[in-house]
């Protein structure tokens, strides 16, 4: 059961992320796209932590709790317009700082074996999520700390949490489970494009949304 909500969620977060993608940011397509988007890669990422754990790779547990953690977060910059440092903010700072903990452990532990690498994983990735941990956790203290947030902050700050659950979902696809793709597509480039277009597409939007009059 688990498995099937995990393959229909992450296909159908697929499909809506890239709509939302390509749509101007706060249009109506834009809008319903995100929100099927948002509930669909909350139910891929909360379903991908118990078949982790059953499958006891702990890289992969900590994947989805960061994939659930940025998408979470992100939804929560655009929903909630107080900025107090509440209970709320207290909570994603914490997460998200022990997100990046596990993830710097992670690494070291894949330094240290005799493989060099953690549930077969090379450990550097490890320290790249664990630092994207800390900044976001970060960006939650900042958030909730200040007194003003301009609008194309709070939209910035939805937009690359989004991007990035975005790219953790397609490399885990596309590079992850590349054996699954038509041999048509799996010895093309498109497997290995993919992931950067979508990190193209985060900067581009953010660069759009902090330079331009009509966000602001």
């Amino acid at each position: 059961m688990l498995i099937t909500i995990h393959i229909l969620a992450g296909s159908i977060g697929l499909l809506a992320g890239g709509a939302a993608l390509l749509t101007r940011k706060g249009s109506s397509l834009h809008q319903r796209s995100g929100l099927v988007f948002v509930i669909a890669m909350l139910a891929m990422s909360a379903s991908a932590i118990p078949l982790a754990i059953w499958a006891q790779k702990t890289t992969s547990v900590m994947g989805g709790t960061l994939t659930f953690y940025l998408v979470l977060t992100s939804l929560l910059t655009i929903r909630r317009v107080q900025r107090r440092f509440d209970w709320v903010g207290i909570a994603a700072a914490i997460a998200g700082v022990s997100i990046a903990v596990a993830f710097f452990l992670l690494g070291m532990e894949g330094v240290r074996s005799a493989t060099g690498s953690i549930n077969g994983l090379s450990p550097e990735p490890m320290f790249v999520f664990g630092s994207v941990a800390l900044f976001a956790a970060l960006g939650d203290l900042r958030m909730f700390q200040a007194r003003t947030v301009s609008r194309a902050y709070r939209i910035a700050r939805h937009l690359w949490r989004m991007c990035f659950a975005m790219f953790m979902a397609v490399a885990s696809f596309f590079l992850g489970q590349a054996q699954v793709l038509p041999e048509l597509l799996r010895t093309s480039l498109v497997p290995a494009l993919t992931p950067v277009v979508v990190i193209l597409l985060m900067f581009f939007w953010i660069a759009r949304v902090r330079l331009g009059r009509v966000y602001r």
